[in-house]
């Protein structure tokens, strides 16, 4: 939450990252009361028409009052880790976006076990705003079109999925008509599909008390009787090759939740168990690269913290919103107080890469976070002290090219 005051001129400063956003549009004073105000921009493709925060209204509540209503525009969320919109056509929902890495198709198709890393990371080189990942894929065979439109389909369900566990967070809501490429055909109606949302929550909580973390190593204990067609399958990975659960459920080719449903059965059954491996210190090149990386972020962020105490925040919004193949490597890695991440999460994401690949991706996404910092700092700091700074951080960079180099 954002506190503005108006100052001795009836102004006041909105926060840097909403002017950035909202440029040099114009705004437009719609309704205000002594306990609110409602600024619009207006464009050709519509205006919002109603505006919010999470709490009070949850997400099933707005969700259901758009379908009953049977509106048609475009519901955005503004959450801590993104963005996301769901399109309405008369009420019913017709398409699903996110900034949420895990949303990003080629993420879904990954988990689905329809690509390998190594080949979608060489595919993304290849993709543009005219050119799609999924058309690319399908060309060269990697993948077939049926497999892009189910990949779609849950992608876009499962944007949906994601929104009932969000519990913070701002909406509005776009009058907007849709245009037909704006539209998927999913598996089920909007209320059975908000139906659905509630029912996960409950469900994907019940399966986690048992499985603890997707990092839980999973073992083969016994054959049973009775076992599904799925369960069947699921055992046999388990089985033959093993791994911790989110490598098994990928493996499986049903999803997350789904897979998660299946692992709990078999757990329940006794034909597998799951245990949380010790934790364990990061080692070798990889993890020395991580360490001077992380070596180079405490230090700019010990000196810009003590000019701006919002600093970690600010941090934590930019990865939130750093470009694929980046977020990929950040992904679930704690940022912690003294500014560094957390090595052993970088490495677990990066698993399945070629070794050189894994270096070259590792150092482009620390560098990226390194500069977006080193430019807060010349913000913050001043010209002298700031340039005294950003020189030593380039030491650390130095050293990190070179082991790069010793190792090719």
């Amino acid at each position: 939450m954002n506190l503005l005051q108006l100052d001795d001129n009836n102004r006041f400063t909105l926060p840097h990252r909403i002017v950035k956003e909202l440029g040099s549009a114009e705004l437009v004073l719609d309704s205000w009361s002594d306990r609110h105000l409602f600024l619009t921009v207006p464009t050709r493709e519509g205006k919002p028409v109603m505006a919010g925060f999470l709490g009070e209204l949850a997400v099933g509540d707005l969700l259901s009052f758009f379908n009953m209503f049977r509106k048609t525009g475009v519901l955005r969320f503004n959450l801590p880790r993104g963005k996301k919109e769901i399109f309405f056509q008369m009420g019913e929902i017709v398409l699903a976006t996110s900034t949420f890495p895990d949303d990003d198709l080629g993420e879904v198709l990954y988990s689905l076990g329809r690509v390998d890393r190594e080949a979608l990371e060489n595919t993304r080189n290849f993709s543009t705003s005219q050119v799609s990942l999924g058309k690319i894929l399908v060309e060269r065979g990697m993948i077939s079109a049926k497999d892009l439109w189910q990949a779609t389909r849950y992608q876009v369900e499962n944007i949906l999925y994601g929104l009932f566990q969000v519990a913070e967070g701002s909406f509005s809501f776009l009058s907007k008509s849709l245009l037909e490429d704006e539209m998927v055909r999913l598996s089920m109606s909007t209320q059975n599909l908000i139906m659905e949302g509630l029912r996960r929550i409950d469900e994907r909580a019940l399966y986690m008390r048992t499985l603890k973390s997707l990092e839980a190593e999973t073992r083969f204990v016994a054959e049973k009787p009775d076992l599904s067609e799925a369960e069947k399958g699921l055992l046999a990975i388990i089985r033959e090759e093993g791994g911790f659960a989110r490598q098994v459920i990928r493996r499986c080719g049903s999803g997350e939740f789904k897979g998660l449903q299946l692992l709990y059965q078999l757990v329940q059954k006794g034909a597998v168990e799951v245990d949380l491996p010790p934790p364990k210190e990061p080692e070798g090149d990889l993890a020395d690269l991580i360490a001077i990386f992380n070596e180079a972020l405490a230090l700019l962020f010990q000196n810009i913290v003590e000019a701006n105490p919002r600093f970690h925040n600010e941090v934590v919004i930019f990865l939130q919103g750093v470009p694929q193949p980046y977020s990929y490597v950040f992904r679930d890695a704690d940022f912690f107080e003294d500014g560094t991440l957390n090595g052993g999460v970088i490495l677990a994401n990066l698993e399945g890469l070629e070794e050189g690949d894994k270096e070259r991706l590792l150092a482009d996404a620390f560098n990226e976070l390194i500069f977006m910092e080193s430019s807060v700092a010349r913000r913050e700091l001043g010209a002298v002290q700031s340039s005294e700074l950003v020189e030593r951080i380039h030491l650390f960079c130095q050293r990190a090219k070179e082991m790069i180099e010793v190792g090719k």
